[in-house]
């Protein structure tokens, strides 16, 4: 192998080489129901409806009081298509929306606010 067959290898190995892997988020799945109540209110509670965020000053108003009613009336949930809900796309960062809340969100509960739009999203 003259010089330039091994320059010419030693270029393809670099350039095919170069490659970033991509972080999968851990897929976790929830068994148990998920209850509006205990379960996706204390979400919103410790991380959404805080001064100058969602308590009413940016849509929607994750309060204790009106959380259902403007997940459900303003058309964050999709029941038929579970992984297509607003709420759940803001909550993942997908689509290039900014992950909700910017500071970001666990794994955990976006598995807790998609099982429970799978599993109707009731008020419950």
């Amino acid at each position: 192998m003259n010089l330039r067959h091994f320059f010419l290898v030693a270029l393809f190995l670099i350039v095919t080489s170069c490659s970033y892997d991509q972080v999968l988020e851990e897929k976790i799945i929830v068994t148990e129901t998920v209850l509006f109540s205990s379960d996706i209110l204390p979400i919103f509670e410790n991380s959404c409806n805080m001064s100058g965020c969602h308590n009413g000053s940016i849509p929607p108003d994750l309060s204790l009081s009106n959380a259902y009613n403007e997940l459900i009336s303003g058309g964050y949930i999709d029941t038929g298509n579970p992984e297509n809900s607003e709420l759940y796309l803001w909550m993942k960062g997908s689509d290039g929306r900014l992950q909700m809340p910017p500071s970001g969100t666990s794994a955990n509960n976006n598995a807790k606010i998609l099982a429970w739009i799978e599993q109707g999203a009731l008020n419950n």
